[in-house]
């Protein structure tokens, strides 16, 4: 059940394809007129964004105080789930259809974003455009944006010197940061704002700030790879290349399949709405005007940790740990085991279960079409289709426990590992909820799993590690070179809408008991 209701999915989303393709020529979108002039994405934006200003003064004037709906405990306890609190232009998630790039879901993207050749999978600079504009961009219009990227991607030569001034032993996470930090000694935004730019201009050398450090990621990003696993032998740039296929290429990857995977890797992993910790972050710091270099070393901060981006590298190396113990041909009945082993002993099945989603992640399927087609004999990606298998159905299983004081079925499930719900829950204040119960009351507990699907992460070390790209613990700073592009586009929007310092209210747990007391 769990396969084919997959496979559904997959159906459905294809089919929202063609009809999107269908109706193409009613679509603003995709009207676009390709000359001289609209080559240029810095003059696209500056006609679009006195359009913008006007639609965010009219909307704050007349609908200002529209209640977009009531702030419970549960979601100050709960991290703020649920609460809708952010506006954020470039993205929106859809907890069952998945993300929308400026309305675009996955699949339409593959088929109307320009491809290095004819049905090949998107390239990053044709995204990069469709964020920061909403348009769906030509392939001249990307070619000029991919040049444009090449001719801003050198490395002032302090900043391979700060990376080398840690050890290499050092995490790559720590080392893109501080790589990112010294980078930052380049911003316009900086110089302008000291020379007194005045407000309304501040989206422009956001703009140029955020150009330039989403070209210069992967050149720093392959540094420190090269660095870290091949003896310090960097490699060049090829101005022949577009965006993903360079990145490949200085990593020491040059085969057309693995240069077609950095496409598809970077595109998809690029924006995923603005509350995620990585993209909130970002936005949050850069509310205080701080420059883009300083608001996405924020971000990568944020997202070198465990509960965010780092979870794609525990996806490989629990993956990995499973053939160690079980053998690359594992059944299907060892792999119940080991996943039931997994949960027992109080670990999570990685890559599985989202704080939003609740059904498979598109990214996930889209990745999968990938292996189908380019690697559909690799023993890694069979166990990662055997998984698709059997973990959906045990984590709804263990969601159906009745009480958390008992063993709650044959495998074991002890009291403790009620914990492990919490990634699996609709919302995570359920599990404040379950913690109060545990402490104060012996009432049974029922909770229900809202999404046992796998997410983005439980298929892309796979992918990697195929074409040699083994070192997971690297994997992370891939997805920080995705991410800037969806942090740098809103930021630019963030400027250039004027939206203000971020400064939500705080209060205390004898705050929240007083004023619960007060409207009961």
């Amino acid at each position: 059940m769990v396969f084919f209701r997959s496979v559904s999915l997959l159906n459905k989303l294809r089919s929202r394809a063609v009809q999107q393709s269908n109706l193409s020529n009613t679509v603003r979108w995709f009207q676009v007129q390709t000359s001289a002039s609209d080559l240029d994405l810095r003059s696209q934006l500056k006609e679009l964004i006195p359009e913008q200003q006007e639609r965010i003064k009219k909307l704050k004037a007349e609908h200002g105080k529209v209640q977009l709906g009531n702030i419970t405990v549960d979601m100050v306890l709960g991290g703020m789930r649920g609460m809708t609190g952010l506006l954020w232009e470039t993205s929106l998630l859809d907890p069952e259809e998945g993300i929308r790039f400026r309305g675009l879901s996955i699949p339409e993207c593959q088929k109307l974003l320009p491809g290095a050749k004819p049905g090949g999978e998107p390239l990053p600079e044709g995204l990069l455009w469709l964020l920061l504009t909403g348009k769906v961009p030509t392939k001249e219009q990307v070619d000029a944006l991919s040049a444009e990227l090449r001719s801003r991607a050198a490395v002032p030569e302090h900043v391979y010197k700060t990376i080398d001034a840690l050890p290499v032993t050092a995490h790559p996470m720590t080392q893109f940061a501080t790589g990112v930090m010294a980078l930052q000694v380049q911003s316009e935004f900086q110089k302008a704002y000291e020379k007194g730019i005045h407000k309304t201009k501040y989206w422009e050398p956001t703009y140029e700030d955020s150009i330039t450090l989403i070209a210069q990621l992967p050149v720093v990003a392959a540094y420190i790879y090269r660095r870290m696993y091949k003896n310090g032998q960097s490699i060049s740039t090829d101005d022949s290349l577009d965006y993903g296929a360079n990145f490949a290429h200085m990593l020491g990857y040059d085969s057309p399949s693995m240069q077609e995977l950095m496409r598809l890797y970077v595109t998809i992993h690029t924006d995923h709405e603005g509350g995620n910790v990585s993209a909130h972050t970002g936005h949050l710091v850069a509310s205080a005007l701080s420059d883009p270099y300083l608001s996405f070393a924020a971000a990568l901060n944020g997202l070198a940790g465990p509960l965010h981006g780092l979870a794609n590298q525990e996806v490989l190396l629990w993956i990995k740990s499973v053939v160690s113990e079980c053998g690359e041909n594992v059944t299907k009945e060892q792999l119940k085991d080991y996943i039931w082993k997994t949960l027992n002993s109080g670990k999570v099945v990685p890559g599985y279960g989202h704080g939003v989603l609740r059904n498979t992640d598109p990214r996930y399927i889209c990745q999968r079409e990938f292996a189908l087609k380019h690697l559909p004999d690799d023993p890694l990606f069979q166990l990662v289709s055997n998984l698709f298998e059997v973990v959906p159905p045990i984590l709804t299983e263990l969601g159906k426990a009745s009480s958390p004081f008992v063993s709650v079925n044959n495998n074991g499930l002890r009291v403790d590992h009620i914990i492990l719900l919490e990634q699996y829950l609709i919302d995570s204040y359920q599990m404040n909820a379950m913690f109060l119960a545990l402490s104060f009351s012996h009432d049974l507990i029922r909770t229900e799993v809202k999404n046992p699907w796998p997410n983005v992460d439980a298929h892309s070390g796979v992918l990697l590690n195929h074409y040699g790209l083994t070192e997971a613990r690297y994997y992370t700073v891939l997805f920080g070179v995705s991410r800037a592009i969806g942090i740098c586009s809103q930021l630019v929007w963030d400027r250039a809408l004027g939206l203000p310092l971020e400064r939500p209210k705080s209060v205390t747990m004898e705050w929240l008991e007083n004023h619960c007391k007060k409207s009961s």
